[in-house]
């Protein structure tokens, strides 16, 4: 049986930007989803000439500060996240405002799934050998139920409906811990509040780890947005993040 103790997170996809050729406007910055949010801002009021020399960073900053959030919605990011529980994903999907594709239990075999352990039970020697009994126990108990259930359907003509109905079935046993693999997109708005909520000290210490380590990607292409967010570490190691604006 495979355990797994550390996510990873892969930014895939962050909005890109093309200027109207009919529409006089420059901005001081190179980052596409940066320049779509000045953009679109500068679109409300018409403001292309930017008599006060503010730059994109200052932009968006007064935008955050005054709680027009409405505009960065329009500026996105896609994350490919692995090595995570299905219990963080029942978290996570909380968050209505993103769009989710999970791997599939009905089409994919779980027969090797690997487990994730918490590292505060992996530290604990007694702790550790009853998680791994579980797990073991509860794929044991999956292939059975599997090998089962494709007998009971044997009668059923499609192959791939078949091994769906039996895997359906023989899920029901697996637990929170087994592996998921997630692709999940939203706009920096969803994003800013995600991390607000999941990466604080009182957030389930797998999803605050993802939060940050998504923070710290969205901080290296949009820094405008996402950096006055800052990382720190708690006494046990682990880190949290937090932001001093009120208004999201």
């Amino acid at each position: 049986m495979r355990i797994v103790h550390k996510p990873t997170v892969r930014l895939i996809a962050v909005t890109h930007f093309t200027k109207p050729p009919d529409v006089e406007w420059d901005t001081d910055t190179n980052i596409p989803a940066q320049q779509l949010i000045e953009f679109a801002g500068r679109v409300c009021y018409q403001s292309w000439a930017n008599p006060s020399g503010r730059t994109n960073t200052e932009y968006i900053a007064n935008l955050l500060q005054q709680g027009h959030l409405s505009v960065i919605e329009h500026a996105s990011a896609s994350f490919f996240i692995s090595g995570v529980s299905r219990s963080f994903t029942h978290e996570l999907i909380r968050h209505r405002h993103f769009s989710f594709s999970q791997l599939s239990q009905r089409f994919v075999s779980e027969e090797d799934a690997a487990m994730v352990e918490p590292d505060v039970v992996s530290a604990h020697p007694e702790a550790h050998s009853v998680f791994v009994e579980a797990a073991q126990h509860a794929l044991e108990a999956y292939k059975r139920l599997y090998e089962i259930m494709r007998e009971h359907y044997a009668h059923v003509e499609d192959k791939t409906l078949r091994r769906k109905l039996a895997r359906q079935a023989a899920r029901s046993v697996l637990p929170n811990a087994t592996e998921t693999q997630i692709v999940v997109t939203g706009n920096f708005r969803a994003w800013r509040h995600f991390i607000r909520m999941r990466a604080t000290e009182h957030a389930d210490i797998e999803i605050r780890t993802v939060a940050v380590e998504i923070l710290r990607l969205l901080q290296q292409h949009a820094p405008a947005v996402f950096g006055d967010f800052q990382i720190c570490r708690l006494p046990d190691g682990t880190e949290v993040a937090h932001t001093n604006l009120q208004h999201e």
